[in-house]
């Protein structure tokens, strides 16, 4: 089994940023070309990539759209999208555009039919957002943490057709703090759905490591500041999440 490697693109007002535990008052600018950072991504080997509409997070709807639209007709590989897809007339939306896979979070607590009635409908295509705070479920852009344990949220979808499940620390995302390699692995063997790993990805120690427990269940790892800081070269990553 191969571990996927997710460049993550986050897009703020148009522009490429990261933020630091999702705090959208702490976001670093890297480039307010969005189809060209993803096109350097294809050129240094990436068939996935991971893009978030920040703004739409927090909105509730598309806010990055036309940023989105670029990037997709330019990157030729899978792009996986999520961000403010909280209806069905999104989902239906991104799809049509070719988004070849929609992140729900928020709308996944709080209209879970939703969830699995487009998991019916776009086989392999919806991916679960479980973000923790200390545990416990954030939603709405991470500015909300509800009372339901990762876990039992998590539960919640087995046998729904869901693609995965992405799981951030919310706590480590963007601080460069290392992933929380326990926890998502954890995640993994305590339900039946691939696990992709996000927050805090910081080098290439920790590709290797969750290229070991793919077969625990770990799909996937998304990584954005330590890509775009240089402290993690995506061919070398690519390499050894192929190897492992």
């Amino acid at each position: 089994m191969t571990l996927i490697v997710f460049p993550a693109i986050d897009l703020k007002a148009g522009q490429v940023v990261r933020l630091a535990e999702g705090d959208m008052d702490r976001a670093t600018v890297y480039g307010d070309d969005p189809a060209a950072q993803a096109m350097i991504f294809a050129e240094q080997g990436a068939d996935y990539l991971h893009v978030v509409d920040l703004d739409g997070a927090f909105a509730g709807a598309s806010v990055n759209g036309e940023a989105v639209a670029a990037i997709v007709a330019q990157f030729p590989g899978h792009v996986q999208l999520g961000g403010g897809i909280r209806n069905r007339e999104s989902i239906e939306k991104w799809f049509d555009l070719g988004v070849s896979r929609v992140v729900i979070g928020t709308a996944a607590l709080e209209n879970p039919d939703l969830v699995r009635e487009a998991a019916n409908d776009f086989p392999g295509g919806i991916v679960v957002a479980v973000d923790a705070k200390d545990g416990m479920v954030a939603t709405r852009g991470w500015a909300d943490v509800s009372t339901i344990e990762v876990v039992d949220m998590a539960r919640r979808f087995e046998d729904a057709g869901v693609a995965a499940l992405l799981f951030t620390d919310v706590g480590r995302d963007g601080m460069l703090k290392g992933c929380n390699v326990q926890a998502t692995v954890d995640l993994a063997r305590a339900v039946r759905i691939p696990v992709i790993a996000s927050g805090g990805v910081k080098g290439i120690a920790e590709i290797h490591v969750l290229a070991l427990h793919a077969r625990d269940g770990i799909e996937g790892v998304i990584t954005g500041r330590a890509l775009y800081d240089g402290r993690l070269d995506l061919a070398a990553a690519l390499s050894v999440a192929a190897a492992a």
